[in-house]
């Protein structure tokens, strides 16, 4: 979660917002969906990472961060 959004997501009493927790959780899953379609990338073509703009140490960092059962 990014530290800057984090004051705009509490209301007055305290609490989350429904918006905030859903756009919370969306940008989550796209941050899961980014991991798993680099980790195809990378086992299935691996020369398209230098195309993407990242390096290989980058990549496997990303892959990292996917849960055990995805990895």
């Amino acid at each position: 979660m990014c530290l800057a959004a984090a004051p705009a997501m509490h209301s007055r009493r305290g609490r989350f917002s429904l918006a905030a927790l859903r756009s919370l959780i969306a940008e989550r899953r796209k941050q899961a969906y980014f991991r798993f379609e680099l980790k195809r990338i990378a086992t299935d073509n691996p020369h398209l990472i230098d195309d993407i703009g990242l390096t290989r140490k980058e990549v496997e960092a990303e892959i990292a961060k996917l849960p055990f059962w995805q990895r």
